[in-house]
């Protein structure tokens, strides 16, 4: 994976395959590190599963025969001096916690992060997301039953609330890096 973005949507698709109806993104910036935690309601993994989370050669998709997101977020982490936790309970759900040094030349870019939510909230609408993003001292808090409430009945699966949503989440982001 080539930016940080892509992590963050393949570890929320991991959440929505386990049968997730919420998922919380939690970024926290300090100029230091980077901490990407999420967090779902999912089924949760036991402990036979999770053991073999960080093993390429491991998946419970039937779709293929490896597994290369959760080894390749390890790497990518590790590689700036970071490191990548799991918590999972079965029946409760899962979290995954990704540091990264922010300052280390390995540390990947966000890649286009405003979009990646977009197309989250809009692929999955059936999932409560919220996604916090801390900086600078300030938070932003982009949560899904709050556009629901405003569009109304209108789908966060049109292309012009797609549009919408990345451009919210961007102005945001800008502000926070004030």
């Amino acid at each position: 994976m080539r930016d940080l973005s892509a992590h963050i949507l393949d570890i929320a698709q991991n959440s929505t395959a386990a049968g997730a109806t919420r998922i919380d993104i939690d970024v926290m910036e300090d100029g230091s590190f980077i901490d990407i935690k999420i967090s779902d309601n999912g089924h949760g993994m036991d402990a036979a599963t999770l053991a073999r989370v960080f093993d390429p050669f491991f998946t419970s998709r039937t779709t293929r025969k490896v597994g290369l997101g959760m080894p390749l977020l390890m790497q990518n982490a590790r590689q700036t001096g970071g490191d990548v936790t799991i918590d999972s309970t079965p029946g409760k759900g899962t979290t995954a916690t990704a540091r990264f040094v922010a300052t280390h030349i390995d540390c990947l870019p966000w890649g286009d992060l405003p979009l990646t939510i977009a197309l989250l909230a809009s692929g999955y609408p059936r999932v409560r997301w919220v996604y916090n993003h801390h900086k600078n001292g300030r938070n932003y808090c982009f949560d899904t039953d709050e556009v629901m409430q405003t569009l109304g009945d209108v789908s966060l699966q049109h292309p012009k609330v797609v549009t919408f949503m990345t451009e919210m989440i961007r102005e945001n982001l800008n502000e926070l890096s004030l």
